[in-house]
């Protein structure tokens, strides 16, 4: 299965997003990395990265952000990294992270399940 990280300025946030996700597709891999270390808002170079590491597989790994330093984090954690098969995504993280969970557990690939993820932005909630 695809992997997925939500990166958030908010722990909470980005916990709760991993979360609502496990309601609907328990057992995808996701990994929350939101806020800095001592809890505090903000965005953590190794929390992003341990994130990334703890969902990597040979399907790869998908990271939806939040905002700003979020996604600058993310691209320098990127960079650094390395890998060819992990990409960001600019979508809502929580619609966003329901849709790829959803279609990584139903055997999506990596452009599939990027493509869930980013359909999100034109969904409409009424």
């Amino acid at each position: 299965m695809v992997g997925i990280v939500i990166v958030s300025h908010s722990e909470k946030l980005a916990e709760g997003v991993v979360d609502v996700t496990k309601i609907m597709a328990d057992g995808c891999p996701i990994a929350a990395a939101g806020g800095m270390e001592d809890g505090s808002f903000g965005t953590s170079y190794e929390k992003i990265m341990m994130a990334i590491e703890s969902v990597h597989g040979p399907e790869g790994v998908l990271v939806l952000m939040d905002m700003g330093s979020a996604v600058m984090t993310t691209e320098m954690v990127l960079e650094d990294l390395g890998y060819d098969d992990v990409f960001m995504v600019d979508c809502p993280i929580a619609e966003g992270a329901i849709a790829a969970t959803l279609a990584s557990c139903a055997g999506a690939d990596l452009a599939g399940v990027k493509q869930e993820a980013l359909s999100s932005k034109t969904a409409d909630k009424l």
